[in-house]
């Protein structure tokens, strides 16, 4: 009994001894930690849109935890209210609309200086007519095999405006952000078919409507199939699932998606304030260390873990939507009319074309359509639209947070872009109109465009002059 009682002595002095180094070490990395991080509780906001995939992976797959992070994600109404949040403070950071920061940055609607440093996701729009209005479309729709040719151009829509023009009716659209992607894709689909979609003309007139053929007006994503339903808009542009939504209750068609209309364009960002980011700098790397993890998942391997990541999507805390409707369009597929289902692998792109990486090619082109439809109503020069873009995109930290996942083996240098990337993306014509654009030559580009304001000119009195 003495030899066991020796022993248990002395096993219990080891493991005090044992428990008591682990404690000095636990309390060493967290107090490294809280030096590390300035911040480790942290509310993202986002807007029920499958392109909020990355921040739901992140929190679901431990990401965030990973990094030291304690993050809580919550759906907001609108991009208006979102936007107000993280200017306030109330939000951390958030899923944005890529155009979202530069209508505070000039000044357009709300003032704020946001920064992002990642790009959350790459195409994953369409633009969705009312069952009518397809209806009148299709008899201007060339047809192969018995189904539509796509992509299908806006200028099979103009007959169906002039009926309802000589009917003395509103063509109806919406959009979901003035200074959104979906209201700049909108535009640039109706402008390209030879339909106005009509200026803007701040302070005086942020309608948008000024001499417009197609009247564009706000309405938030989950609503939309609901709306068009009701007969207030005829038709909409948003991100899924609320085109596949239509589809499946079968109110509508989606006519055209955005990858279709500009190949791989930057759809959503993850944006904070500026001010958070100059006071938590550690803390912002940690969390776009995590969401580059969470996109390299989404893209992983073909898309093999979609389904996954469409299941976490359909819980009611993050999209909310049928499994069967979310995963039509997140699993390389797209459903148009309903039944005519194609392959549409990039349809949603999370990390490949180096999807992630926040390029000033892609802050450059939303500020030319910014400025195109009256909403930037100065003309700027090219060295504006550069400087303006730097001020927002911070391809950066974006690399710093890279390196680190290569330091920690969690990522490959190939997986990004060399050293050397001047974020600058070499010229494209890969739009539905031809249209080459430079990010270089922004005043030459708009200058190829038939509808929209170029050089000096702007909108007075309801009229564009120059």
């Amino acid at each position: 009994m003495k030899q066991t009682g020796r022993f248990t002595i002395k096993k219990l002095v080891t493991a005090l001894v044992a428990v008591a180094a682990v404690s000095t070490y636990s309390f060493a990395t967290s107090a490294y930690a809280a030096d590390k991080l300035e911040k480790e509780s942290l509310k993202l906001g986002f807007i029920k849109l499958t392109d909020m995939a990355p921040l739901a992976v992140a929190l679901e797959k431990g990401y965030f935890e990973d990094e030291g992070l304690s993050v809580q994600v919550e759906a907001q109404a609108n991009w208006k209210v979102l936007m107000d949040r993280v200017v306030s403070g109330e939000l951390d950071g958030a899923h944005m609309l890529a155009t979202l920061p530069f209508g505070g940055a000039v000044g357009y609607g709300t003032k704020a200086d946001i920064v992002s440093a990642f790009t959350l996701t790459l195409n994953g729009d369409s633009i969705t007519v009312s069952n009518d209005v397809w209806n009148q479309m299709k008899p201007q729709i060339p047809m192969k095999d018995g189904k539509p040719v796509h992509p299908i151009k806006a200028d099979t829509l103009k007959p169906v405006l002039e009926k309802y023009k000589s009917a003395g009716k509103p063509f109806n659209m919406a959009m979901t952000f003035p200074v959104g992607t979906h209201n700049m894709k909108l535009r640039y689909w109706l402008a390209a078919g030879g339909i106005k979609p009509g200026f803007y003309a701040p302070p005086e007139d942020t309608s948008g409507q000024i001499g417009a053929e197609a009247m564009l007006s706000v309405t938030p994503p989950p609503q939309m199939p609901a709306t068009m339903d009701s007969g207030t808009i005829v038709g909409y542009c948003v991100g899924e699932p609320w085109n596949q939504q239509a589809v499946f209750k079968g109110i509508g068609v989606p006519v055209i998606s955005d990858y279709e209309l500009m190949k791989n364009s930057a759809e959503k960002i993850f944006g904070v304030n500026k001010e958070w980011a100059d006071k938590n700098p550690n803390t912002h790397k940690a969390v776009i260390k995590a969401l580059i993890r969470a996109s390299m998942w989404l893209d992983a391997e073909n898309n093999k873990n979609r389904n996954e990541g469409v299941e976490m999507l359909s819980q009611k805390q993050y999209v909310g939507a049928d499994y069967e409707v979310l995963a039509n369009s997140m699993n390389g597929t797209f459903e148009y009319e309903k039944g005519d289902k194609r392959d549409l692998p990039d349809f949603n792109v999370f990390f490949r074309h180096n999807g992630s990486y926040p390029y000033y090619s892609d802050a450059v082109w939303s500020l030319t359509q910014m400025r195109r439809w009256g909403q930037i109503n100065e003309y700027k020069t090219d060295a504006w639209y550069l400087e303006t873009a730097k001020k927002v995109y911070r391809p950066d930290i974006y690399m710093a947070a890279a390196k680190e996942l290569i330091t920690e083996g969690k990522a490959k240098a190939g997986d990004f872009p060399a050293d050397n990337e001047s974020g600058i993306k070499p010229p494209s014509a890969d739009f539905i109109d031809g249209i080459t654009f430079d990010a270089t030559k922004p005043n030459d580009y708009l200058t190829k465009f038939p509808i929209g304001l170029k050089g000096k000119q702007k909108v007075v009195g309801g009229k564009v002059v120059e």
